[in-house]
């Protein structure tokens, strides 16, 4: 029997990093490959905004540390519940 995404992800956890980032960015790439033309140039319209409306002082950026430690905190918590059921 195949293992679910939940039974995948919790091993995924127990890599160390650079393995957890290497299959990252092989999940992304295999599923970028997929992505239909038309959500792509949506997607593309999408940053176009959001970068313009950063330029004009509308939005502001996030620092990727601030970001990445609220990541690491929601997965954290994530497969503390996994765990629990």
């Amino acid at each position: 029997m195949p293992a679910t995404a939940d039974q995948l992800f919790l091993q995924a956890l127990s890599l160390p990093p650079e393995d957890r980032a290497e299959l990252t960015d092989r999940l992304v790439a295999s599923a970028a490959e997929a992505i239909a033309p038309e959500i792509e140039r949506t997607h593309l319209a999408e940053v176009r905004r959001r970068i313009a409306r950063v330029e004009a002082g509308e939005a502001q950026l996030i620092p990727g540390e601030q970001v990445l430690a609220e990541g690491r905190t929601m997965l954290a918590r994530l497969a503390a519940e996994q765990r629990q059921r």
